[in-house]
């Protein structure tokens, strides 16, 4: 029986195409917020705002660098980019008084929506940042898919349900 407990993120790596990039730099992940419709009528106390199955509201990540560097300005190109960031959680293991390293992947396939080449202020950071609209996401903890987000593939599979795929069928798209 594990009584882990999970505790912080002890370090990150970014890529772009597979290859480490250089530059040190703060990550903003995407939110996954469902489009949502309200519900209202005959049989239901008030209003709800239901969700619609596998449709989310456009997903962005940030990228926060510290300086003006040749990353800032690469990922600016008006073109697709498939980056990985690449996490080492620790967890205390209670039960066997261990701590563990736990790894954690993201994958997103992005469009560059804005460059901020930040402020120029002596002896501080710059401030540079690079935002971007996510159409793909995966997330992998300890070697599981833990979600699977593609648009333009219409797949949203949640811990191993696909929940496009009946969307899919009805569709005649398979």
């Amino acid at each position: 029986m594990s009584n882990l407990h999970n505790d912080k993120l002890i370090d990150y790596e970014v890529y772009k195409d597979g290859v480490r990039k250089l530059g040190t730099a703060d990550i903003t992940l995407p939110d996954i917020e469902y489009m949502t419709e309200t519900m209202k009528g005959a049989g239901i106390a008030g209003e709800v705002d239901m969700l619609t199955i596998g449709q989310t509201s456009s997903m962005k990540t940030t990228i926060n660098w510290r300086t003006v560097n040749s990353s800032l300005s690469e990922l600016a190109a008006p073109k697709a980019h498939d980056l990985e960031f690449r996490g080492a959680q620790q967890a205390y293991e209670a039960g066997e008084g261990i701590l563990k390293v736990i790894p954690v992947i993201v994958n997103v396939r992005v469009l560059p929506k804005k460059t901020s080449l930040g402020k120029f202020s002596k002896a501080s950071t710059t401030d540079s940042s690079n935002e971007f609209e996510v159409v793909f996401l995966k997330l992998t903890v300890n070697g599981e898919v833990k979600v699977e987000i593609d648009k333009f593939n219409y797949k949203f599979v949640i811990d191993g349900t696909d929940y496009l795929s009946a969307v899919r069928t009805a569709l005649g798209l398979v």
